[in-house]
């Protein structure tokens, strides 16, 4: 069954139930309304009846059913009970109410009993007939008119009922239409991205603040960052193999080249080894990075400690210094302590530092400050520099500055990418200050301590 077909359904029967029970209360509320009203004008009969025989006691008239006559009930009845119960006389307007048994139960103001579809009500009160004994006065009404009114009012409601439930029906209808058009939308958005291939979004998803509305417009979102995160894969699968196919090339050139002439010429051999070893070292290196950059993405969990950010920039430092040769100057405040994952920021500390060793033949500059909320380390290096309209795509994948600058340094574009992973779980803010011809400097601003909620959403 189409959810369109529940919705008519669900909400017609309820409404038609909630009907139903309205009508019910309308019903029962009218005839006890209607009941109690003949109760009270029975017993102020039946007061006067009393009264009237208290005169004739004092008159001493021997003939009271002249009295019961005149106070008998329309389409009703007087029945005269002694005190056990025995009916000793009685005047009534039907011989049908004659044979009426109504018992009056306790703490109960009259006897109900439906006779033939009609109602008929009784009332007992005591009295002192004319011979000095204690009786029992009984008076009956039939409420055919009661009964009738009622009939009436149900048919008028039956009728009401009815007359509301087609209106009701096509309300339904255009309830559902409303709250099913957007999941229409949202499926015949589902189907052509299915059947096209393409990242299709819903049209008018922008209007409302309902629910359904936010539903559509996360739809959007969604095929956006799905759309955004294939062509990125596209890029990085098409960077990678050219990337990859380069050193490839290079290896099954020289290899070749060494089948020919390397065994005869020595100097052609050692130029093929060498050349195979560094296209060979190139190789493993971009694969290595592209490993590092697909574990970054993965939501590792970080191993939280104090840090000495100061004692661990002098290790990479010195590390950087052994392996390259190269001179890097430290400024600034020292002793800077924060609660980070100390292996995660050391490896961007490094590629950092690397990055700066690769476009700078002079001496790199790391001036660390203490801020408010974070701790400031800028490396500055004396390089070519960068120009502006580059700088918001040094963290791109694959990107390079200069082809050919990349090429003498053996850049694979991957470094600043796999930075920027890190930076994102450190919840470190990298900004990127450059000019061409001036150098550049990135100045990483770690927080003293990663906030649990925003690693979690991460």
């Amino acid at each position: 069954m189409k959810l369109r077909t529940k919705i008519h359904l669900i909400t017609t029967l309820l409404m038609l139930i909630l009907l139903a029970l309205m009508n019910s209360g309308v019903y029962v509320l009218y005839e006890q309304l209607a009941i109690n009203t003949e109760y009270k004008q029975l017993k102020v009969r039946g007061e006067e009846l009393l009264t009237s025989f208290n005169q004739l006691t004092d008159v001493a008239v021997t003939d009271p059913y002249i009295v019961l006559r005149a106070y008998m009930p329309t389409d009703g009845a007087i029945r005269l009970l002694d005190a056990s119960g025995k009916q000793l006389s009685s005047v009534d307007a039907s011989l049908e109410i004659e044979n009426i048994k109504l018992e009056l139960g306790k703490d109960e103001n009259y006897a109900k009993r439906e006779i033939e579809g009609t109602p008929v009500i009784m009332i007992e009160t005591p009295a002192i007939w004319i011979d000095g004994s204690v009786v029992k006065l009984q008076l009956l009404q039939r409420l055919t008119e009661v009964a009738n009114n009622a009939e009436l009012l149900k048919l008028i409601l039956i009728a009401v009922t009815t007359i509301i439930a087609i209106p009701l029906l096509l309300s339904n209808m255009a309830l559902s239409r409303i709250i099913l058009k957007p999941l229409d939308r949202l499926n015949l958005a589902m189907k052509k991205s299915r059947t096209t291939g393409t990242y299709e979004k819903i049209e008018k998803a922008e209007a409302g603040k309902d629910e359904l509305a936010e539903i559509g417009r996360t739809f959007n979102g969604m095929m956006e960052a799905l759309e955004t995160n294939y062509k990125k894969q596209e890029q990085f699968v098409s960077n990678a193999s050219h990337e990859l196919k380069t050193p490839l090339t290079v290896i099954e050139s020289y290899a070749k080249l060494l089948l020919r002439r390397g065994f005869t010429n020595e100097k052609v051999a050692q130029e093929a080894l060498e050349a195979i070893a560094y296209e060979s070292d190139r190789m493993n290196d971009l694969i290595v990075q592209m490993l590092e950059l697909a574990k970054n993405k993965e939501n590792a969990s970080l191993s939280i400690n104090q840090v000495d950010v100061s004692l661990l920039l002098e290790s990479t430092v010195s590390q950087m210094h052994q392996a390259y040769n190269r001179t890097f100057e430290i400024q600034g405040d020292s002793h800077l302590s924060v609660q980070t994952d100390g292996k995660k920021l050391k490896q961007l500390l490094f590629i950092i530092l690397d990055n700066a060793r690769k476009y700078s033949e002079d001496k790199i500059i790391i001036t660390t400050r203490k801020q408010e909320k974070s701790i400031s380390i800028a490396i500055q290096d004396f390089g070519e520099g960068i120009a502006q309209e580059q700088i918001p795509h040094l963290f791109d994948r694959f990107y390079r500055v200069s082809k050919d600058r990349n090429r003498k340094t053996g850049g694979s574009g991957l470094g600043l990418a796999i930075a920027k992973e890190l930076s994102k779980k450190l919840q470190i803010v990298i900004n990127v200050q450059s000019e061409l011809g001036g150098g550049a400097c990135f100045t990483l601003l770690i927080p003293f301590k990663i906030e649990a909620k925003q690693e979690e959403q991460k």
